[in-house]
């Protein structure tokens, strides 16, 4: 039986039987909090295991660090505050709590319908993302995940009204979801340490259906980012807390 990945899933369950509304601003973190439940899971970093196991690294829910100004992202996972009891909820392992810096930083993005009109935005808003992440020193490692619909039409929903792509003024999503991919591998992928592209199905209408586009592909490509950034943290983060490399306190 083929993995299940916990953000594959969380992905999934953003779309399949229930509509999806682009602007919710929480999407992004019920997603990205899924990528360190895997990292957990899979266990290819004994390291990062024990640390999350003795919640010596946490999530920070807020996505912030404490004393440190920089813009949220989604999904904002580093060193522990001492003293400061960290949170365990049911059907989690990693524990919630204030951090010092970022060790992982990932940030989602959806592309549902009107893609190449936002690419730009997009683009902008993953490349400053990283930045953020690296503010207050230290060298977070950068995830940068994004979702791309390649369906032969969307819905999208503004209050009670509906609007459907028409295949002309509203482009499909079909007809846009390779460019869009395109710009962004080109444009913001190269800033992040990884970058994964989801690439789905989804209509948006009832009885709103969910489907990957080459499920085998996306499972193996999701794989090999936690284990490359399993062994990335082990290299970059293996040292003394206070003096490894990238971890220069805050």
């Amino acid at each position: 039986m083929a993995q299940k990945y916990e953000l594959l899933e969380a992905f999934r369950a953003l779309f399949e039987g229930k509509p999806y509304y682009h602007r919710s601003s929480t999407q992004g973190d019920l997603v990205a909090c899924r990528l360190y439940e895997d990292l957990y899971t899979v266990g290819r970093s004994r390291l990062l295991r024990s640390r999350i196991a003795e919640h010596e690294r946490v999530l920070n829910r807020a996505n912030k660090r404490q004393g440190i100004v920089a813009r949220r992202g989604d999904g904002t996972f580093g060193e522990s505050i001492p003293n400061i009891v960290a949170v365990v909820e049911p059907g989690f392992a990693v524990a919630r709590g204030p951090i010092a810096n970022v060790e992982i930083g990932a940030e989602v993005k959806i592309l549902a319908k009107a893609m190449i009109k936002q690419i730009d935005r997009v683009r902008n808003d993953l490349v400053g993302q990283v930045g953020q992440f690296k503010r207050g020193a230290g060298n977070p490692i950068c995830v940068g995940i994004v979702g791309i619909n390649h369906a032969d039409y969307c819905v999208s929903y503004e209050g009670t009204r509906a609007f459907r792509t028409d295949g002309g003024k509203y482009t499909h999503p079909c007809q846009e979801a390779a460019e869009a991919e395109k710009r962004l591998r080109n444009d913001a992928a190269p800033t992040f340490d990884e970058f994964l592209f989801l690439r789905y199905r989804a209509t948006n209408e009832a009885p709103y259906p969910f489907a990957w586009v080459h499920y085998d592909r996306t499972l193996k490509d999701y794989g090999a980012v936690l284990t490359r950034i399993s062994r990335t943290y082990d290299s970059r983060f293996g040292s003394n807390p206070a003096t490894g490399p990238g971890n220069t306190g805050l």
